[in-house]
C-alpha cells in the first residue's frame, strides 16, 4: 500500500477513535449519542457498570493518540481491532441502525493493519 495512503489512513482511524474514546470519558460528551433501547439498552448498562465502558475508552484513545502519532501503530492498530470487531457485532446484532460508524470502523482497521502487513511478518512466521 502506499505510504502516504497508510499514512491517512491510519491518521483517520487515530482521530475517529480518539473522538469517540473521549466522548466515552468526558461526563457530558463531546456529542451527544442517542440512548440505546431494548436489549441493546441492557447491554449497554452493564458494560457501563462493570466500568468495562471506561477501559474501552483508555483503550480507544491510548491507540488513537499512538496512531496519530505514529507509535507503537501496528501492536495499537491488531488491539484496536477487538474494539471495532465488538462495536461492529453489538450494532449488528442489538442496535442495526447504528452500524454504519462501526462498518467504517471496522474497515478503517482492517485498511490499517494492510497497511502494517510487513511488521507482522515475524509473528506470522512458522
Amino acid at each position: 500500500m502506499n505510504p502516504k495512503v497508510n499514512m491517512v489512513l491510519r491518521i483517520l482511524l487515530g482521530l475517529f477513535v480518539l473522538f469517540f474514546g473521549l466522548n466515552k470519558l468526558i461526563p457530558d460528551g463531546i456529542i451527544e449519542m442517542p440512548p440505546p433501547e431494548g436489549d441493546a439498552l441492557t447491554y449497554f448498562t452493564g458494560l457501563a457498570v462493570s466500568k468495562t465502558l471506561t477501559l474501552v475508552a483508555i483503550v480507544e484513545v491510548v491507540a488513537g493518540l499512538g496512531l496519530i502519532f505514529n507509535k507503537y501503530g501496528a501492536l495499537l492498530a491488531l488491539i484496536l481491532m477487538s474494539v471495532s470487531v465488538n462495536a461492529f457485532l453489538f450494532h449488528a446484532v442489538l442496535d442495526p441502525g447504528g452500524i454504519g460508524g462501526a462498518a467504517a470502523l471496522i474497515v478503517l482497521n482492517i485498511l490499517v493493519i494492510i497497511g502494517y502487513k510487513d511488521k507482522y511478518k515475524d509473528l506470522l512466521a512458522g
